[in-house]
């Protein structure tokens, strides 16, 4: 070979090189970004082009596919459908051809579209047989009635507010509210005239309730004396305190160290050297101020994080990390202990706390999908129930238990009353606002346990409204008869 044609031909290999070089470079290195790049319109035309699997909640699927219209330039064949969308949403999230998808309808994308590597077994035989793509189940761990019973509570109720209701034995979530809410329906497809209307009408800016906000796990708001049962939990924990009726040292009045403030009370309550029992049923500032003052801010934020706070939780939908602050005060502690301050919780988190109470000190990973499924109903993955950790020993909790069942009894949470069911509670009206100057939230957390000793729920309400009054009371009633409702739901579905 003469020497142009050899540089020709070195040439040529070298672009034949480069070709094979950006081929693998696209096929392999590039391959993810470039499916998720949202200018990729063949992998939008791609998820929509066969129905999505379902959403399952109690053996029934919450969710479906329509045709949908295509006229103009819609080349995206189905969309999403919801049954009784506002009331799921929280759990479900939203699928739209526009506007993308979240919680659930996003992070089980790939086992909804069927496109997921798990099912590559299914993908392969139907590409053999022909057979058109399916989409595997997400099948949840919710309870249908108790749902309902929490979204008709708040919904009744009228104000904002969230409902999170737990298993305590394995974590389970069995119901996860909040309202107001939206119906992921109205936007699903693509259409500029409706669904791009109804998904404007949504946003915050032009809607100030803010209904697509999932309360439940993404707001965050002072705990009030909710908070006090982790208080009590960290003073026993700690052997300040050994029993629930044995005196505390609470002076009246209660001067917060090293300031000249007075730590009050709500009303004229017995709360000078009340034990722990007296305490919790009459709710005193000044009993679990003082305590979180004695053991000082260390002790408290390690008892707080035993019980989830400070971290996010993923159920698999992200919750925001409710806050316990170190780096605090005497005085901040005191007021921190009483779940005012920087002390901030998700619905979610108080349903932790209950929970963990409830189940003899543990405390179990919450988690939303018991399985995922192919579209023939094999199960792909199944979720185990895991221990998160040990707040409080098995002692302690009882302890524990006994003082919120006198809550319920005789206290300030007698509306969460249910015949032949011992329930433990805690009332809370939090304050809001600059100085108070807001209308406070109420706040309710409990748990159920029947006659042979289970205790199948705990539960968390919470509900911004302007009725609520500056007391524990209201936590009492406005919140209680919430979680009443749907403790009973839970019970009545075991039967």
């Amino acid at each position: 070979m003469n020497k142009p044609l050899r540089r020709i031909a070195i040439f040529c290999g070298l672009l034949v090189l480069a070709l094979l070089i950006r081929d693998n470079w696209l096929q392999y290195v590039k391959a993810d970004s470039l499916k998720d790049d949202p200018k990729n319109r063949r992998v939008t035309i791609a998820r929509y082009s066969t129905p999505r699997g379902d959403i399952i909640v109690d053996g029934d699927p919450i969710t479906g596919s329509t045709e949908s219209s295509r006229s103009g330039l819609n080349d995206l064949k189905y969309k999403r459908t919801y049954k009784n969308g506002p009331m799921w949403a929280p759990v479900t999230g939203y699928a739209s051809q526009a506007f993308g998808a979240n919680q659930l309808e996003s992070i089980e994308d790939g086992i909804l579209t069927g496109n997921d590597d798990r099912l590559f077994f299914r993908k392969t035989f139907n590409m053999i047989t022909g057979k058109q793509q399916q989409g595997g189940n997400v099948v949840t761990t919710l309870n249908a009635a108790a749902q309902k019973a929490a979204y008709n509570g708040l919904k009744t109720q009228g104000g904002k507010g969230a409902v999170v209701a737990l298993d305590p034995a394995t974590g389970k979530i069995l119901a996860l509210a909040s309202y107001p809410s939206y119906d992921p329906s109205t936007f699903a497809g693509n259409s500029t005239s409706t669904d791009s209307k109804a998904w404007t009408a949504l946003q915050k800016k032009n809607n100030p309730s803010d209904p697509m906000l999932n309360r439940a796990l993404r707001e965050t708001y002072p705990p009030g004396s909710t908070f006090k049962v982790v208080t009590a939990a960290a003073a026993l924990e700690n052997g300040l305190y050994s029993t629930a009726d044995e005196k505390t040292d609470s002076p009246l009045p209660y001067i917060m160290k090293g300031t000249t403030t007075e730590l009050k009370n709500e009303g004229n309550i017995p709360c000078k050297d009340a034990t722990l029992r007296v305490a919790l049923r009459y709710s005193c500032n000044t009993v679990f101020g003082k305590i979180g003052s004695d053991l000082g801010n260390d002790k408290m934020l390690e008892e707080a994080k035993k019980f989830g706070f400070d971290s996010e939780q993923f159920t698999p939908v992200r919750s925001s990390a409710s806050v316990f602050s170190d780096n605090m005060n005497s005085s901040q502690t005191a007021l921190s202990s009483i779940g005012q301050f920087n002390t901030a919780a998700t619905p979610l988190q108080m349903a932790m706390v209950a929970s963990a109470v409830a189940n003899d000190g543990k405390l179990m990973k919450p988690y939303m999908v018991d399985k995922l499924q192919s579209s023939n109903l094999d199960t792909i993955t199944q979720t185990e129930p895991q221990e998160m950790s040990q707040p409080l020993s098995a002692k302690n909790a009882q302890v524990l238990q006994s003082m919120m069942e006198t809550v319920v009894k005789e206290g300030t949470g007698t509306n969460a009353q249910i015949n032949g069911v011992t329930v433990g509670g805690k009332t809370g009206t939090a304050q809001h606002g600059v100085e108070n100057s807001e209308n406070p939230y109420a706040w309710f957390i409990s748990y159920a346990k029947l006659g042979d000793g289970s205790k199948p729920v705990a539960v968390a309400v919470v509900i911004e409204d302007d009725k609520a009054n500056r007391d524990d009371i209201s936590g009492g009633g406005l919140a209680a008869p919430i979680a009443k409702s749907v403790m009973e739901a839970v019970i009545g579905s075991k039967k």
